[in-house]
């Protein structure tokens, strides 16, 4: 544990302000302790799960003991889940609650209790479920996070480490009982594996945190090297696939890793190598247009020439009744007086051979169009593929039907049968302008 004081004295400067995620553990405890010899300002920053029956007596004993040592204590419950990965879903709004905390204290650091053991467990599952360098190595000491320092004290010790400091000393903590149920990965790692490697070697955890720190420093240089040549791939908001295609397979697989971890910043566990094949298999289609859903709602799309990630949540879905003008996803679809335009972006009608009002919409699966000047009806998305449109401009393309949802037009696209030639009998004329 000297080492661990001996670090805190170097790291820690008078009058500093450390929030510290406090579960009630004896971990958490332990270096909660270890930081009440110091001359800062401590946040305890306790989130309640609500998962357990014990919750609420940690969440009880956790106040008690910032309040009896003049700490400043905040306290966040989680109420409910909405999501099947509890555990990712739980970790982001810890670290949400914690952020805040950081923002309305103007932290200099955040701690949090992780040790030798969490880290041998971490390296173990990713090597076992499979990951990126970066993913193989952990998670660090200590972080930069800009505005604040992401740091770990505790990662040079095991849980028996932490486990006889607190007897020795006389420190009250919980112990979460679920942590010893088989149920969960992380814990038969735990209960199995560790046991086995400290068997052979007593310091096995400290070959861990080298493994850890020398993956990291191999990461870090590769990522240099990557960052010099993405300039030269950017094409578009993205990346450009000849270009991709063009690398050693070892330079794709880091290029698609390193993008990969823009979008994961805090949340790499949810990605393994997986999702990077996936990635690289779509850039090496021949097929100009895909999409790969990824965790957390992260969609990798490829756009004829382009490789994007993007947040694919937002729904695109859309239905209007169209009066004189109705603003669509990306313009404005109006009525107007007269125009010479025979261009797709103006539609001439008829109204005795629609059935009104006009309906604007999104596109459907299974929407079926007949083309002006072609026998029989075509798939819109046909339509759509062989004019070039942009997969993720599909969904945002207006559909214009009667109230017998019959396609009349696909906006800027192609006009459908009913279109009137300006010479014809028409009574409405639509303008759809793009922003």
């Amino acid at each position: 544990m000297k080492d661990i004081i001996i670090y805190l004295e170097k790291l820690l400067s008078n009058n500093q302000v450390v929030v510290v995620a406090t579960s009630g553990g004896p971990d958490s405890m332990c270096l909660l302790n270890l930081l009440c010899k110091f001359d800062v300002k401590i946040v305890v920053a306790h989130v309640n799960h609500k998962l357990r029956s014990e919750s609420e007596e940690e969440a009880e004993f956790v106040k008690s003991f910032a309040l009896d040592k003049g700490l400043i204590y905040e306290y966040m419950e989680i109420k409910e889940y909405n999501h099947d990965n509890l555990e990712n879903e739980a970790r982001v709004k810890r670290y949400a609650f914690f952020n805040e905390l950081i923002c309305k204290y103007n932290a200099n650091y955040l701690m949090t209790a992780h040790h030798a053991d969490d880290l041998m467990e971490t390296i173990l599952m990713r090597l076992v479920r499979g990951s990126s360098l970066k993913g193989y190595s952990g998670f660090k000491k200590e972080i930069d996070m800009n505005t604040y320092k992401l740091v770990r004290p505790l990662i040079t010790l095991t849980k028996n480490d932490i486990l006889e400091y607190m007897d020795n000393n006389h420190l009250k903590f919980f112990i979460d009982k679920s942590n010893y149920s088989r149920d969960y990965t992380r814990n038969r790692y735990r209960l199995d594996c560790l046991p086995f490697l400290k068997s052979e070697d007593k310091n096995v955890h400290l070959k861990f945190l080298k493994f850890s720190e020398e993956l990291d420093k191999a990461n870090s240089f590769i990522n240099s090297f990557v960052l010099k040549i993405i300039d030269d791939l950017k094409l578009n908001d993205g990346l450009s696939i000849s270009k991709l295609k063009e690398l050693d397979s070892f330079l794709l697989q880091r290029v698609v890793e390193y993008e990969l971890s823009l979008c994961y910043p805090n949340d790499l566990f949810l990605i393994s190598d997986k999702h990077t094949d996936l990635i690289i298999n779509l850039v090496k289609s021949n097929k100009s247009n895909l999409r790969v859903n990824l965790p957390n709602n992260i969609v990798a799309v490829k756009e004829y020439d382009v490789l994007k990630l993007i947040n694919g949540k937002v729904s695109n879905e859309f239905y209007y009744e169209l009066n004189d003008a109705i603003y669509v996803p990306n313009g404005i679809i109006k009525k107007i007086n007269n125009s010479d335009s025979k261009s797709n972006y103006v539609i001439r009608l008829n109204s005795k051979d629609i059935e009104l009002p006009l309906i604007v919409r999104s596109r459907r699966d299974g929407d079926k169009m007949e083309v002006k000047n072609l026998k029989g009806s075509k798939k819109v998305k046909d339509i759509l593929i062989d004019s070039k449109v942009p997969i993720l401009k599909r969904n945002d393309i207006p559909i214009v039907t009667d109230s017998k949802n019959r396609i009349l037009w696909v906006t800027g696209v192609k006009k459908s049968k009913f279109d009137v030639e300006s010479n014809g009998i028409y009574d409405i004329i639509l303008l759809y302008e793009e922003e």
